[in-house]
This record gives C-alpha cells, sequence and structure tokens, in this order.
C-alpha cells in the first residue's frame, strides 16, 4: 500500500507525463506543419506551373492574414522603448521612410472658430506640429507622346524646305517610348510579370497594346543592346578577379523540353575595375555551356566559384587561379 507521499508522488508523476505528452502533441504538430509548408514551397519554386491549386496548398488571397500573423510590430504605430533596471530595452518601431523619396505636406489646422482657450478664451497660437508620415502610390500613368516635327520652308522659293530629323531612338519608329520599355522590360525580368499581363494592365489603363508587340519590342531592345552587352563581356573578361556560379531556372514552354525540366542561369561578377554582372542562360549544366562563358579570359585571373567540379576544368584549361568561395563553403546553399 502507498504512503501519503509516495501518492502524492505518483500524482504528480501523472501530471508531469501528460504535461509531456501535450507537449509532444504541439511540437509534432507545429513539425507537420512546417513540413507541410516547406513542400507546398518547394512545389512553388520547382513544381509545374498550373493555374489550379488544391485545397492543402498555401493560396494567393490568405497572403495578407499569413504575413500578418507573423509581423513584429503594428503598422499603425510605433512602439516606444521599454524602461529596466539596468537599461533601456528598445523596442523595434516601424521602420522609417526613405528620405530620399519627395515629399507631400498636408497642413491639417484647427478651424477658426475652435483656435481659442477653454480656460480664459485667449486666442491660440501656433507653437509647432505633430509629424506623422505614410506612403503613398500613384498608380500607373499611361499618356501618348506627340512628337511635331516642324516643317520649315523659304518664302520666296518652292525649294527650301526642311524638316526637323526625328530624335534618336532605340527602336526607330517604334510604338513605345524608351521609359515604357524599361517599365516593361523591367517587370518582366525583374519582377516575373509576363508580357501578357502587362498587356493587360495597359490596357486597364487606356493603351491598348497587344503582348505580340510588347515581345517584339523586348526581343528588338535586346538586339539594340547586345554591343553593350559585348562592351561588358570583355571588361568582365580584362578583370583580374572574376565570381562565377550558376543557379536552377525553370522556363516555362520552351521548345522540346518538359516544364519541369532544369534550366540554368550563370552568374559572373568581376572583382576589379568597373562592376559588372552578367547573367547568362543555358538549358543545361554541362562544360559546353560554362566554356563559351570563360573564351578569352586572361591566364592568371583569379576565379572564385563553389565545388562544382566543372570549375576544376575550366580553371585549368584557362591557367586560372581558382579559389574557393567561403559564401558556399559555410552555407552550402547558398546562391550568390
Amino acid at each position: 500500500m502507498l504512503s501519503a507521499e509516495e501518492y502524492q508522488a505518483l500524482i504528480a508523476a501523472i501530471a508531469e507525463r501528460d504535461a509531456l505528452r501535450g507537449e509532444l502533441r504541439l511540437v509534432t504538430a507545429q513539425r507537420d506543419l512546417a513540413e507541410e509548408k516547406l513542400r507546398a514551397y518547394k512545389h512553388e519554386l520547382f513544381g509545374a506551373s498550373s493555374e489550379s491549386r488544391h485545397a492543402d496548398q498555401l493560396g494567393l488571397f490568405n497572403e495578407a492574414e499569413a504575413l500578418a500573423t507573423t509581423a513584429d510590430v503594428p503598422a499603425r504605430e510605433d512602439v516606444l522603448g521599454t524602461s529596466v533596471a539596468a537599461h533601456t530595452r528598445g523596442k523595434r518601431g516601424r521602420k522609417p521612410l526613405d528620405r530620399n523619396l519627395p515629399r507631400e505636406v498636408v497642413r491639417h489646422e484647427l478651424p477658426e472658430s475652435e483656435r481659442f482657450c477653454a480656460h480664459d478664451g485667449h486666442a491660440l497660437v501656433e507653437i509647432g506640429v505633430e509629424t506623422s508620415e505614410q506612403l503613398d502610390v500613384i498608380p500607373e500613368q499611361v499618356r501618348v507622346v506627340q512628337h511635331q516635327r516642324i516643317k520649315y520652308a523659304c518664302p520666296c522659293c518652292d525649294l527650301g524646305i526642311k524638316v526637323t530629323p526625328a530624335p534618336a531612338r532605340i527602336i526607330p519608329r517604334g510604338l513605345l517610348t524608351e521609359s515604357a520599355l524599361a517599365w516593361i522590360i523591367t517587370g518582366k525580368y525583374q519582377y516575373g510579370m509576363p508580357l501578357y499581363r502587362q498587356a493587360t494592365l495597359l490596357r486597364r489603363f487606356g493603351g491598348d497594346i497587344s503582348s505580340n508587340t510588347l515581345a517584339a519590342s523586348v526581343v528588338r531592345v535586346g538586339l539594340a543592346t547586345q554591343p553593350v552587352i559585348n562592351l561588358m563581356r570583355d571588361a568582365l573578361l580584362e578583370s583580374d578577379l572574376i565570381y562565377g556560379d550558376e543557379t536552377t531556372f525553370q522556363v516555362l514552354k520552351e521548345p522540346g523540353r518538359r516544364p519541369q525540366a532544369k534550366s540554368y542561369l550563370w552568374a559572373q561578377i568581376n572583382g576589379s575595375g568597373p562592376p559588372v554582372r552578367m547573367f547568362s542562360y543555358s538549358p543545361g549544366r554541362g562544360a559546353q555551356h560554362a566554356q563559351k562563358l570563360y573564351a578569352g579570359v586572361q591566364p592568371g585571373t583569379v576565379l572564385i566559384t563553389d565545388g562544382y567540379e566543372l570549375y576544376n576544368g575550366i580553371a585549368h584549361d584557362h591557367q586560372l587561379v581558382h579559389l574557393g568561395c567561403w559564401a558556399h563553403y559555410l552555407e552550402p546553399d547558398f546562391i550568390c
């Protein structure tokens, strides 16, 4: 028969066991949730693109709610520091807006009927302002630039007619200005917005231009800027130090290849001289693609890469000084 002390110890042990079981269930649920999120993210990054989504996938519509639950600070107010005996613990407040952004000052004043002291009736005088700032976004503004080339004629004869020449354009007789082309190309290649979506967005603001026209314009800009790209590559290959890396890149609707097939972007960065960043696409990761990128490099150039064995062959063939990348050594999944 158990004594009172043994009985109390047994009760405490059972309570501790139940508490541990509860913690285990919680940790298991958190682990399962993390694994599910990881699986969904991997599918979004590397899986086949499709408009249909399963119910268990992370959706686009609850992105605001999902991000809001992990926010450190409310977006509507600043958080002040907390005084502690030994020191002042500063809580992270709202990140200040960029000082270089243009400012529009909006003054909020009391109506004249309220600018009187409630105690003695004297008129109130301005002693300062309380300032708060909000980030404002001006939607895309689509306009038409009309070029008028002035014609001149001699008043005494019919032979002295002159017309002001047209300004130089990156696409002669092109429908889009250079600013519009830069906006389209940046949206496509930096922010991943397909051309058909950009055409839809332009149409919403009154610019009725087909996605085929946008595509043809992008190709023509690429051809027009190729001489500049060639000069950048020459500067890169003349550098004393080059960083090299490659990463997977998914291309949809590529002729003769499945959407799930891995393609690659090869990155090359110089470490001396004017900064050059080059990105080259290839459908594979073999030596035949990499050798083209380093053709013409100067012997003795320092090449810093990860541990991919292919770079050893490149360094040997071109007589380069091959060094390992510390970032890749410390973090194998690091992408330059």
